[in-house]
């Protein structure tokens, strides 16, 4: 019991992760919370289903219930959604931000959100899709543990993603920018950082990550319009417990909110899984408001 709720939770947490490390981008470089996030994760599912359409159909690699145009979808799905990201803050955010008031832009992320998943609703109806018709057969991993190899593909590509991107923030000028312009924005500018290239680069990499997410939870679930709304919650209590602003500590977060998550369906029910997400970004916000990772300002 034990190690299946760990399986599931850590897979579930990887994705909570993933979109979370966006979200932690954004605040901790524009100082906002951006509710528009969890619909990112959305249209890089929905992309990704059109793009596979696109591809046509192949056989299913190996014991998984998917072949390659899906994989390669999920790179479209990736790239669109980090340019919609991009788009979404020429367009509004980066308008507003001239005002210095961060209420506005949360009621306009706010207002974003609803406008993208309108548009979904619109297209392609409020009935979920599959990427694949396949039956997801599951493996013994241990005794009591079973687990489906797309949940196991899903697991190790996305911790690949996480690991790809802890490299990028510690080892790479882009990363060393990101977090100079994170802790003292104006410092970061007199020693001659372009902070509109940073802020560019972490809407494409915040967008590619979401996406990212929403096709993972749309291999493992179902691909449906309300799914990113859904996700948000955990997202963001993911972000407050881990510390917003950093990027380990969004890992981290997701993957303990995805345990939580897990572990309150056989002791309260699947229905009240939702509610978890948000007792434990309280909890943290009441014991520790800066998070595992955070530091004091």
């Amino acid at each position: 019991m034990i190690g299946q709720i760990v399986i599931d939770g850590v897979t579930s947490g990887a994705m909570i992760g993933l979109g979370a490390i966006g979200l932690t981008l954004t605040y901790g470089l524009l100082r906002f919370a951006n509710f528009a996030h969890g619909e990112f994760a959305t249209w890089g599912a929905y992309v990704a289903l059109v793009a596979a359409g696109a591809l046509g159909t192949a056989a299913p690699i190996g014991p998984l219930t998917f072949g390659w145009p899906l994989i390669l979808a999920l790179i479209v799905g990736m790239a669109a959604v980090a340019l919609l990201a991009l788009a979404l803050d020429a367009v509004l955010f980066r308008r507003l931000r001239r005002h210095g008031n961060a209420i506005v832009l949360v009621i306009a992320s706010f207002g974003a959100s609803l406008a993208l998943r309108s548009a979904l609703e619109f297209g392609f109806g409020p009935e979920p899709f599959y990427y694949t018709r396949e039956i997801a057969m599951t493996l013994r991993l241990a005794p009591g543990v079973r687990a489906t190899a797309d949940q196991m593909v899903v697991l190790a590509v996305a911790v690949l993603l996480m690991l790809a991107m802890h490299l990028t923030m510690t080892r790479t000028p882009v990363g060393r920018a990101l977090r100079a312009v994170s802790e003292n924005p104006d410092l970061a500018r007199l020693a001659g950082i372009d902070t509109a290239r940073v802020v560019r680069v972490t809407w494409l990499m915040g967008g590619a990550l979401a996406a990212a997410a929403g096709v993972f939870l749309g291999v493992t679930v179902q691909v449906r319009p309300t799914m990113g709304f859904e996700l948000l919650l955990p997202l963001f209590a993911a972000a407050i417990l881990g510390g917003i602003g950093s990027v380990p500590g969004a890992m981290v977060g997701g993957l303990v909110i995805g345990i939580a998550e897990a572990a309150s369906v056989p002791l309260v029910g699947a229905q009240y899984r939702a509610a978890v997400a948000f007792v434990v970004m309280l909890a943290m916000l009441l014991v520790r408001p800066r998070g595992l990772f955070g530091t004091r300002e």
